[in-house]
């Protein structure tokens, strides 16, 4: 697989809901220090500009902060250094914002029970849609792959598209633009992704999102033996069931939540 790596563009386009900007210093028992990477539309962006987080991870967070009675404190992370976060002693008390469940990750943090179902599909310009939308199709010699750095997205290019070529992109707020530009001919992303990305860039199309590669559930992660652990994976259970995810959910996506993974 031929490697090739951009630098970054200047981020584009912000969300209108926001929240408190990251305070990476605070903290103290008050704080609830939640580990996020801005760049995973619709479950969180940091606004580039203001330095403010929305999405609807960010809005669990802050719902999960009420819960415990705490003050909610983002702490920037990214893919590739989200691990060595969470388990750095006092840097996050949890992380949230499109984080898939993996048994690597299990080894390492606890994770909480799932609250999203997905898995990896095909995002591509408009003109590709006919060619490029089975892995079959995608792992040829000549086919640019674009994948941001460090996360599943870029594991599951090195795995299953040897044959591509890999455009490693170190930020996942621009990659779309880049994609849509004609920098790429697809990247495969969590299919909650391909869609909300589908209807802000028209000239990209999600293939099969409801037939995606894989299966995958999303989760929240925590140092391991935390002893916010109990607590949130109460609080979680309650705000499946109650409505509240289900709430904020439609908020941003204007349709019904899916069921949660069993």
């Amino acid at each position: 697989m031929r490697l090739l790596t951009f630098g970054a563009l200047a981020v584009t386009a912000a969300l209108t809901a926001c929240v408190a900007p990251s305070l990476a210093w605070a903290g103290g028992p008050e704080t609830l220090k939640v580990c996020t990477t801005g760049d995973y539309r619709p479950l969180t962006y940091r606004d580039p500009a203001t330095g403010q987080y929305s999405g609807v991870d960010i809005d669990m967070a802050a719902d999960l902060a009420e819960h415990l009675g705490r003050t909610v404190v983002f702490v920037p992370t990214t893919w590739s250094t989200l691990v060595a976060d969470v388990t750095s002693p006092g840097r996050c008390d949890i992380a949230m914002g499109g984080i898939t469940d993996t048994p690597e990750r299990r080894r390492v943090v606890d994770v909480t029970r799932s609250y999203l179902a997905g898995g990896k599909t095909a995002l591509v310009p408009a003109a590709n849609a006919e060619r490029l939308a089975t892995i079959e199709q995608i792992n040829k010699p000549g086919v640019r792959v674009i994948e941001n750095n460090g996360g599943t997205n870029e594991q599951f290019a090195r795995k299953h598209l040897p044959e591509a070529q890999l455009v490693v992109w170190p930020d996942n707020t621009t990659i779309f633009d880049q994609l849509a530009a004609g920098g790429a001919d697809v990247m495969v992303t969590d299919a909650i992704e391909a869609i909300y990305q589908s209807s802000l860039h028209p000239e990209l199309v999600a293939q099969h999102p409801g037939h995606p590669f894989t299966s995958e559930a999303k989760a929240y992660l925590l140092p391991k033996d935390s002893p916010l652990a109990a607590a949130t994976d109460a609080w979680l259970a309650g705000a499946l069931h109650d409505g509240t995810y289900a709430g904020i959910y439609e908020r941003w996506l204007h349709a019904p939540a899916p069921d949660p993974p069993s």
